[in-house]
C-alpha cells in the first residue's frame, strides 16, 4: 500500500513537472514566416516588405513592426522573418523601382510602381484592410504574394 502511495505521488509530480514544460514549450514558441514575392517587372530598384502586427499601423511604412529593404534579382524574390511570435501579421510590399525610398504614385493618388500585400488583398481605391491581408502565425508558414 505504501510502496503504491508512493508511486502514484511520483507520477503526479512528474506529470505536473512535464504539463509545466509543455505549456511553456506552448507559450514560448517563435516561428519563421517565408515570403515569396513573385511578379516582380523588373531587376531595378529595392523591395520594401514590412511585416505590421496592428491595423492602426498597416499598411503605414515607417510603422510596420519589422521591415526590410532588399535588392532582387529576377521576376521573385525570398525573404523569411525569423523567429517571430504568435500573433497576426500583414505584409506590405512594393517595388521601389527608382530607389527613392517610397511608393510613387500619379496626380490621383494611385500608385505606379508595383506593390501587393499578404492573401493578395486588394481594395478598389484604398489599401485593403489589416483583416483582408491578416496572416495567424501559429507554425512555421509560407506566404506568396503577387506584386502588380
Amino acid at each position: 500500500m505504501v510502496v503504491e502511495q508512493l508511486y502514484a505521488k511520483f507520477v503526479i509530480s512528474n506529470m505536473k513537472l512535464i504539463l509545466a514544460f509543455c505549456l511553456l514549450g506552448l507559450l514560448g514558441n517563435n516561428y519563421d514566416l517565408v515570403v515569396l514575392v513573385e511578379g516582380i517587372p523588373n531587376n531595378k530598384g529595392t523591395l520594401f516588405i514590412g511585416l505590421f502586427n496592428s491595423s492602426t499601423s498597416f499598411p503605414n511604412f515607417g510603422k510596420q513592426f519589422k521591415g526590410v529593404v532588399v535588392t532582387h534579382d529576377g521576376k521573385s524574390h525570398t525573404y523569411t522573418f525569423k523567429n517571430l511570435p504568435r500573433n497576426s501579421y500583414a505584409l506590405a510590399i512594393y517595388h521601389d523601382e527608382n530607389k527613392n525610398g517610397k511608393l510613387d504614385k500619379n496626380l490621383f493618388g494611385a500608385p505606379t510602381e508595383a506593390y501587393g500585400f499578404s492573401n493578395n488583398a486588394r481594395a478598389t481605391f484604398s489599401a485593403p484592410s489589416f483583416e483582408s491581408a491578416k496572416i495567424v502565425l501559429n507554425q512555421d508558414k509560407k506566404c506568396q504574394i503577387r506584386i502588380k
